[in-house]
């Protein structure tokens, strides 16, 4: 069945046997993961997270309906997520819809399927799924939903505050949740204690407070120009800018080709799609973008959007693999883009 918003969070925080199945699907994945988060965190600390992907399902189409049905041997709760569903995860999707008994729900992340695909009919035309598409935000949402988050951290935002960190996360609500616990952190701002958010405090943590030119290295990396890649991280290395500052500016020009996609796929010009990104589309770069949503297709784009997510959570770890990681994925993703050339 198809979801509203409200809906799908009702769902997801109190999942019951009634939905077997949450799909997550739509541009906007950074929302899709955030919702998933909602079904981790109502199963509890103790629960046990199955993972499968749209490969494995292939191979093994009854394997989602065995692991909806297990139990536990130590009676812990358990639930199954998929990531990179697609076509090839119909026939596991439909032998769980069909199952005599489940019990563990399902999340399935999808990327930017179309509603006519079998696997979005599938879950949308069925009463045990659930079935909802992440959009990003226009301006105006963007910056009610900045203000919503950091009233939870106790962080009063104001609305021309919240349309500058829209603007610096490009409408991504991960981003923007980043960007407003980062200022709630730094004001020690909690619902104990709300504090006033400042203009000075979000210009020190701004995600666009590098003084490196990184334009450069995000054309070498969506570019596929593995020789300038290399150049470019020297050059960042060298000024002492960590790697990890990358990743906005390659997730807000990932988006950016979502979204001329999207209209190319609706217009059939691809000048017109050019065109209706207007000034999010810095003179200099347009050939840059041209080559780009020429390369990237939107389920590649998808993918790639998943990756530099994963890259930017790994960068907010103390623990985690920083700068090493995003250098390995900025290579991966180069080298996947000299393939599409």
């Amino acid at each position: 069945m198809k979801a509203n918003r409200p809906q799908i969070e009702k769902a997801l925080n109190a999942p019951s046997e009634d939905i077997r199945i949450f799909l997550l699907y739509g541009p906007d994945e950074a929302s899709s993961n955030a919702l998933a988060k909602r079904l981790e965190k109502a199963m509890g600390e103790g629960a046990q997270r199955i993972d499968l992907d749209g490969a494995t399902l292939k191979g093994d189409p009854a394997r989602l309906a065995d692991e909806a049905a297990a139990i536990s041997m130590f009676g812990d709760k358990q639930w199954v997520r998929i990531s990179g569903a697609g076509e090839e995860s119909v026939a596991a999707i439909e032998a769980l819809l069909e199952a005599p008994q489940a019990g563990n729900p399902v999340v399935a992340l999808a990327g930017a399927i179309k509603n006519t695909s079998k696997l979005a009919k599938l879950c949308l035309g069925h009463p045990a799924a659930m079935a909802f598409a992440s959009y990003a935000p226009d301006e105006r949402d963007a910056g009610k939903i900045a203000i919503e988050h950091a009233r939870t951290l106790g962080l009063r935002l104001s609305p021309d505050l919240a349309r500058r960190v829209a603007e610096i996360a490009n409408n991504d609500r991960a981003l923007m949740a980043s960007e407003v616990e980062k200022i709630a952190l730094y004001l020690d701002a909690t619902p104990e204690t709300p504090q006033e958010a400042t203009a000075e405090a979000l210009n020190a943590l701004s995600a666009q407070n590098t003084e490196a030119n990184i334009g450069p290295l995000v054309n070498a990396v969506l570019g596929g120009d593995i020789g300038s890649l290399h150049h470019e991280m020297a050059t960042l290395s060298a000024s002492g800018t960590p790697l990890a500052a990358i990743t906005r500016p390659l997730l807000s020009r990932a988006m950016l080709i979502a979204q001329i996609q999207a209209e190319f796929e609706k217009t059939g010009s691809m000048d017109r799609a050019m065109e209706s990104a207007g000034r999010a589309i810095f003179w200099k770069d347009k050939p840059h973008v041209h080559r780009q949503v020429r390369n990237w297709n939107i389920a590649a784009v998808s993918r790639l959007m998943h990756r530099l997510l994963e890259a930017e959570r790994a960068t907010r770890d103390s623990k985690g693999p920083g700068d090493i990681a995003v250098k390995q994925e900025l290579l991966t993703i180069a080298r996947q883009a000299a393939r599409n050339r």
